[in-house]
């Protein structure tokens, strides 16, 4: 069976009449019904879900998450915090290795010492631990920080022989070490959900076990990852910090992380061009549908109601969608509903999305952490 065929599968959402393209649209019905889904999972294995924000960038969709069960927002950096903090989220990680120097010293302080916030910051370095020690002293709290180990994801992390030294560091340093955590970033490939999750639950178990060696209680024990949010869901873990699970994307509906409902955001895109033989072109290029292509993917983007379809290249604001021989295409004008394969940085491209309950507009909402990337 071709991808184009199997595409077939996903339910988009529906698209509201009248909708001005290029547009997000994101169906609240399928946001809340997945909120649930994983919520309620994980409270029955009696595992928090801190879930993570970057994907949505949205207070009102934090909100959503927090109302179904989640446990406080995990954000990526200082300006998401600032942006959710603003908004009166009140229990944010920062799942980065900050470097905590010059303005994000300052920064880091500012929100440390707001009074109705808990906060909580990562780190995997002995020097990464004294610059953040740095920026807080003086504090008349400590400030808590989380371990980051590298499960095989190759990207930030402490290799898992190293957590004891380097937390018992940050404690001489005056940090509160609150316990570990992992990204199994790779596991975002067809298959590999169970090994990485496997992977992030061994890192985990060492580190953990790393920290009660030093006596120092791992309070949290931390992985994260939408392909990983169950197969990583096992003790020692006791919490997950999966984010685009919230909404879904051609990527993660393709390896199975999501299920064929559990897709809530469509680009809606107008056919704007029929004039090349074989080729339509759609208002949405990569300044909406970026030029993320993951290897085991085709295209842009795929576009569910003509499923052969391949959306081959783009330019700032050209769709280029190649049309097979004798399958159906769009006519000059249809709008259609595009699923994008990377939901995060197409969120971050827009100001604000179009929140809909059953192809009827609820509401514009504004898109509040958008471009806040450091």
């Amino acid at each position: 069976m071709t991808e184009g065929r199997d595409s077939q599968r996903i339910s988009p959402p529906a698209l509201p009449a009248g909708i001005d393209t290029p547009a997000v649209v994101i169906d609240l019905d399928i946001v809340e019904r997945n909120a649930h889904r994983l919520g309620d999972e994980l409270s029955r294995r009696g595992i928090a879900l801190r879930p993570h924000a970057k994907t949505h960038k949205s207070v009102a969709l934090a909100r959503l998450q927090l109302e179904a069960g989640a446990r406080g927002l995990t954000v990526g950096n200082l300006g998401e915090a600032e942006v959710f903090a603003a908004g009166g989220l009140d229990d944010l990680f920062i799942a980065y290795p900050i470097w905590a120097d010059g303005p994000k010293a300052a920064r880091l302080r500012a929100l440390h010492d707001l009074d109705n916030l808990r906060l909580a910051v990562g780190f995997d370095s002995i020097a990464g631990a004294e610059r953040l020690a740095a920026a807080v002293a003086g504090s008349r709290r400590r400030l808590a920080v989380i371990l980051e180990l590298d499960p095989g994801n190759r990207r930030t992390g402490a290799p898992a022989q190293a957590a004891g030294l380097i937390a018992a560091a940050a404690r001489e340093l005056g940090l509160d070490v609150r316990g570990v955590f992992t990204h199994g970033g790779h596991a975002y490939g067809p298959g590999a959900a169970g090994p990485a999750g496997a992977d992030e639950v061994a890192t985990l178990t060492a580190g953990a076990a790393a920290l009660a060696a030093e006596n120092i209680e791992p309070v949290v024990v931390s992985a994260g990852s939408t392909p990983t949010q169950l197969t990583a869901a096992v003790a020692p873990v006791n919490e997950i910090r999966a984010g685009t699970y919230l909404i879904g994307d051609r990527q993660q509906w393709f390896i199975g992380a999501v299920p064929d409902d559990g897709v809530a955001i469509a680009v809606a895109a107008t056919v704007v061009s029929t004039a090349v033989d074989g080729q339509v072109v759609i208002d949405a290029g990569a300044k909406t549908l970026t030029k993320d292509v993951a290897s085991y993917l085709t295209g842009h983007g795929v576009i569910p109601a003509y499923p052969e379809a391949v959306i081959e290249r783009v330019s700032d604001y050209h769709g280029m969608v190649r049309i097979p021989p004798g399958t159906p295409r769009p006519t000059l004008g249809e709008i259609v509903a595009v699923i994008p394969n990377h939901v995060c940085p197409v969120i971050d491209l827009r100001d604000s999305f179009v929140a809909t309950r059953s192809g009827t507009i609820v509401g514009i909402w504004p898109v509040d952490a958008r471009g806040r990337s450091g």
